[in-house]
């Protein structure tokens, strides 16, 4: 049989595919992403299929409840839905260094002593570098399997004849098929790659963890293009120079995607935090003005953050406006809001907003917080340290309603929060609330009233 060579120019950020090249995507709206691969395609006769289907109706669809494997790690279950489910691909993405083949690590570790059948297969690091990474994290079992390899055939017979339980890529950039004639780590190879991995994943029932890298400049093709092909994309966050690591559900067919789980790196790899709030709140200053504790919802976990805001003089003609955490539009609309509704002259002064501790909260709830950092520090008087704000602001200065008020005064309370400022009509849905004192606000006027 003859094979056909053609080159395909593919985004390298959307993965949309043209016949020639173009400057900007039309897709993605990216400018200069456009790479050219060739792709052989093989010319013979089309073999016709035998099989015959199987038709069924709806009421004979097997509709129990899927079987799941617990991982034993809380906050990845937590992510996950429940756990694993069986048959399921799964792909975990992040940027390099922060920590995907740590935590993959550990969940063999977990895994391997329920007894559980893992293979762990590397296209990057050799036995022995995984042997000292596992070193540090502690004892495994006999039941997980190491293989290092990226020829994606003989990976499939490896499988097919092992028949694991659990199976983990070590990255899917690395993987190569030598029936598409493009360089391993192109868009042609990933696609090609995980639709294998997905026939074997559906066909014999193993749950398959796909690693892949992706840089900020989105340069490297990889999960961008393949997150439709996946049931579940778990992306990891956070700087990785940082102690923390967040890991959030992008899409789950088996399970919610609000949810995220927060990690600690240590020497001995990534540990759970079981009280985010606790831990992002650790080193809050005492008795400082611009600094205010929201409450902002992750699925159905309420996390407490600290809201600093830093107003001074501007000493140019145009103020200078900085957000790190939040929407920098936001917070100039906010910033408008207060100076048309509540009279503050913000227009010659530079804000700064910044949420403590380097994580990225945009949920509304957080607006009033934002609001009352700023007042804060610009009238130069600290809000008491036990009080905690949330609540959404609109154009007219109005407080809105949000969602879930009573397990946000719940998260307070239990960290020892006194007093708590909301939205009145969040205020009228709380049955009971001893050991706080609850004030409902209609409109930012009567916030800042209050401190």
């Amino acid at each position: 049989m003859a094979k056909a060579k053609k080159s395909i120019f593919f985004c390298g950020n959307c993965g949309h595919e043209e016949s020639k090249w173009l400057g900007q995507c039309p897709m993605c709206k990216e400018w200069n992403t456009f790479t050219e691969e060739v792709v052989s395609k093989t010319q013979g006769k089309v073999v016709k299929q035998t099989k015959e289907l199987e038709i069924v109706t709806l009421s004979g669809v097997n509709a129990d409840a899927e079987e799941r494997i617990k991982t034993f790690i809380g906050e990845l279950d937590r992510v996950l839905g429940g756990g694993i489910v069986k048959g399921s691909l799964i792909l975990v993405g992040g940027d390099p260094g922060i920590g995907k083949s740590t935590l993959l690590l550990q969940v063999c570790q977990k895994l391997g002593e329920d007894k559980r059948n893992i293979m762990y297969i590397s296209g990057e690091e050799s036995l022995k570098q995984i042997k000292l990474r596992a070193t540090r994290i502690g004892e495994f079992s006999e039941t997980l399997l190491f293989l290092c390899e990226t020829n994606l055939e003989l990976i499939r017979n490896v499988i097919e004849k092992q028949k694991p339980e659990v199976v983990i890529i070590d990255s899917i950039q690395t993987m190569y098929s030598e029936d598409v004639g493009s360089a391993p780590g192109s868009v042609s190879q990933v696609r090609e790659s995980t639709n294998v991995l997905m026939q074997l994943a559906k066909g014999l029932g193993i749950s398959i963890f796909i690693v892949g890298h992706v840089t900020k400049e989105g340069t490297v093709a990889g999960p961008r293009v393949l997150e439709h092909m996946v049931d579940t994309v778990l992306y990891f966050e956070g700087d990785r120079h940082a102690s923390y690591r967040i890991l959030r559900g992008v899409k789950n067919r088996f399970g919610s995607t609000n949810e995220i789980g927060v990690f600690e790196m240590r020497e001995t790899g990534l540990e759970e935090v079981a009280n985010p709030s606790e831990f992002m709140l650790n080193g809050k200053p005492e008795n400082a003005s611009g600094s205010a504790v929201a409450c902002s919802m992750e699925g159905t976990r309420p996390i407490l953050i600290e809201i600093q805001a830093l107003i001074c003089q501007s000493n140019f003609g145009m103020p200078r406006r900085t957000a790190a955490g939040t929407d920098y539009n936001r917070v100039n609309l906010l910033m408008a809001v207060l100076e048309k509704r509540a009279g503050l002259s913000l227009s010659n002064s530079d804000a700064y907003i910044n949420i403590a501790g380097g994580i990225r909260m945009n949920e509304p709830a957080v607006d009033l917080g934002i609001v009352m950092a700023i007042v804060s520090s610009y009238r130069n008087r600290p809000i008491d340290e036990k009080t905690i704000i949330f609540g959404e602001v609109g154009l007219s200065g109005e407080v809105r309603a949000v969602n879930m008020p009573e397990q946000r005064v719940a998260e307070a309370k239990k960290l020892g929060f006194t007093r708590c400022i909301m939205p009145a009509v969040s205020k009228e849905m709380i049955k009971s609330a001893a050991g706080i004192e609850l004030a409902g606000v209609k409109n930012i006027s009567e916030a800042i009233n209050l401190i």
